[in-house]
């Protein structure tokens, strides 16, 4: 791949929205989502030159950034997500806005590499791609769901 401010400055625009949405997850507000994905903007310019084309794009820029988000949780040793956090859906009525608190509540309580899995699926990737960006095989991906799947039904809401 080729580096050049205008192919970065495209590779950015395409996958802004899956990049930020990977950021906030793992960070506690808007200000850390922002300074995590300069930190993964930074990994993907100096990464461009290391691209081999093994996996798609997608699936790279992917990994980098969860990545970045995980080893910067590592260093922070926060394993929270932000109270906050909504993931963007259009037209979002005041049930499916329920709906996705009540999901982002129990997901926020899962590893980072569960957590990871299920953001992947919910982004509509395939099992091989998850596979790819988390160091899994498609067949382990699957598996991996369906037992993520079965903790967040037994996850019990934290009484307040």
């Amino acid at each position: 791949m080729e580096q050049s401010e205008k192919e970065f400055e495209r590779l950015v625009r395409d996958n802004e929205q899956a990049i930020y949405s990977i950021c906030y997850l793992y960070s506690q507000n808007e200000e850390d989502a922002r300074d995590l994905m300069q930190d993964v903007l930074v990994n993907l310019w100096n990464g461009i030159p290391k691209f081999r084309g093994d996996s798609s794009v997608r699936t790279w820029i992917t990994r980098i950034a969860i990545n970045t988000c995980i080893s910067h949780k590592r260093k922070k040793k926060i394993d929270t997500v932000s109270e906050d956090y909504i993931p963007q859906v259009s037209d979002t009525t005041p049930e499916t806005g329920r709906q996705i608190q009540f999901l982002h509540n129990r997901l926020r309580k899962l590893n980072y590499l569960d957590r990871a899995i299920v953001l992947l699926w919910l982004e509509d990737m395939a099992y091989d791609e998850i596979g790819a960006i988390v160091g899994m095989d498609a067949k382990n991906i699957g598996v991996r769901l369906v037992r993520i799947k079965n903790k967040l039904k037994n996850i019990q809401e934290d009484e307040k």
